[in-house]
């Protein structure tokens, strides 16, 4: 193995040619686990940012709720709508909010920073969370 991605090996030999919504979710997938390089490989080469949401959450709402912020900040410069609903009936805001706090992991916080310099809708999330540091972010954000 080279250590390049499975998934760029996939696009490269063509598997994905008659398989747009496979492609989609392969780039989702890319940035659930925060693999920078081949959601930005996939990006290059004409896919749709958003991703697939075959999961119910598309590429922008996992890489937030994952605290993954390479990759999000990678379709943050895309302009990836934030305001789209996922399976939850949550924005990506409102998605990696609820995450720090049932569900936390490293980068969260910094996601949440991310959303709301993108512009992120914070009439969209539930407040006061009850998370003391996801509480004083969204709280600063309101007064700002």
């Amino acid at each position: 193995p080279n250590g390049r991605s499975k998934i760029i090996g996939w696009f490269e030999q063509g598997l994905f040619e008659k398989h747009p919504s496979e492609a989609a979710e392969a780039l989702t997938c890319a940035c659930f686990l925060g693999n920078r390089e081949t959601a930005e490989y996939l990006i290059q080469r004409g896919l749709d940012p958003s991703g697939g949401s075959g999961t119910g959450m598309n590429a922008i709402h996992w890489a937030a709720n994952r605290g993954e912020l390479s990759t999000l900040r990678l379709l943050l410069d895309r302009r990836v709508p934030l305001e789209v609903r996922n399976n939850y009936g949550s924005t990506v805001l409102g998605q990696t909010v609820w995450s720090a706090v049932n569900q936390p992991r490293r980068g969260q916080l910094e996601a949440i920073r991310e959303l709301l310099r993108a512009g992120a809708d914070l009439k969209e999330v539930e407040f006061p969370t009850g998370n003391q540091q996801v509480d004083e972010l969204l709280s600063s954000a309101k007064r700002g």
